[in-house]
């Protein structure tokens, strides 16, 4: 039978490493094309091969949550998974489960991310270091960017619209070999699964370029930035109603739940949350009009605008996990009320 009267469904979970999950996947050839996530069948898997199972009762069971074309494969889709256990209950690796559903809930990623070749950054030489910091941001040119990378994050681009993803933007970060993209979701599940495929779509097509992508966030010591994922956020009470009263009880809470947000916002984050960087320290709490050495930056806009609009989160790193991130923003959030 032709390849054309079959379709690929590619279906994406993350597994039970530790402190952050990996992403993995497999795919399932069907003979019709699903319409939307009701189509899509259960999948079982081998738990005792991605630290979610031992070898004497490994099943595992992929539920699809979450369909987008895939353009890079005929016929093909993604299937952004959750990992349940047999007997139908969440696997305690499955963090989506700890969101609370939020339509209202508006978040702007930016995932930051080095390219690694080689075992090590893209561009620096064996064995050695380039020139400082300084020319890298936001940089054209082969002496500041190379040519692989400026190829990968433009494909990146076009296969995550195809995807059904907004892609915001793209630039050039400001360590050597450093890059960021932006997604935009509304809700809270959302723009978690669309950041996951996301990522996905990008350590997939840096394998046929020989580059890996690498999340850690502090991949190079010394005077070099670390990775990070601010996070942007408005809820329909900051976009509509506002105002300093209810700001100062919001930025009060987030400051009482300062340990909690740190625990949720990536490994290791104490190596790139030093108070420089462009970042305030790991064991304070800060909020500021455009200050990008606080914990959250305000908008000249918000303030403005009495008090309403959106925040940007600093603290979450590039490794963090997005459901973990939202999960314990969402509870800070409704902590005030």
């Amino acid at each position: 039978m032709s390849s054309d009267k079959k379709f690929k469904l590619e279906y994406v979970w993350l597994d039970g490493y530790l402190p952050e999950p990996n992403l993995r996947s497999k795919t399932k050839i069907v003979d019709t094309a699903p319409t939307s996530v009701a189509d899509l069948a259960l999948w079982g898997f081998d738990g005792s091969s991605t630290q979610q199972a031992e070898g004497k009762s490994s099943d595992c069971i992929l539920k699809p949550v979450a369909l987008y074309p895939d353009s890079t494969r005929l016929n093909g889709y993604l299937v952004m998974c959750e990992v349940m256990l047999p007997n139908g209950e969440p696997h305690p690796s499955n963090f989506r489960q700890t969101v609370d559903e939020s339509e209202d809930l508006w978040i702007g990623f930016e995932q930051e991310y080095f390219f690694y070749e080689d075992g090590r950054p893209l561009g620096f030489p064996e064995g050695g270091y380039p020139a400082p910091q300084g020319p890298y941001y936001t940089a054209i040119g082969y002496k500041n960017v190379g040519d692989i990378a400026r190829q990968v994050v433009e494909e990146h681009i076009n296969i995550t619209l195809d995807a059904g993803i907004n892609i915001e933007g793209i630039n050039a970060e400001v360590a050597k070999g450093q890059w960021e993209f932006q997604i935009f979701a509304k809700g809270s599940k959302k723009v978690c699964d669309d950041m996951w495929i996301s990522r996905y779509l990008l350590i997939r097509l840096a394998e046929k370029y020989g580059l890996d992508v690498e999340l850690y966030c502090k991949p190079i010591k010394g005077d070099w930035n670390g990775s990070g994922m601010h996070t942007n956020f408005s809820t329909k009470k900051l976009r509509e109603e506002g105002g300093k009263e209810y700001f100062e009880k919001l930025m009060a809470a987030f400051d009482k739940y300062r340990d909690e947000h740190i625990a949720a916002y990536g490994p290791d984050n104490h190596l790139r949350l030093t108070g420089l960087h462009e970042t305030q320290s790991i064991d304070k709490f800060s909020y500021g009009v455009a200050d990008r050495g606080a914990s959250i930056r305000i908008p000249h806009s918000f303030v403005n605008n009495n008090y309403k609009g959106y925040m940007e989160d600093r603290r979450p790193n590039s490794q963090a996990d997005p459901y973990k991130i939202i999960s314990r923003l969402l509870k800070t959030i409704n902590s005030v009320g």
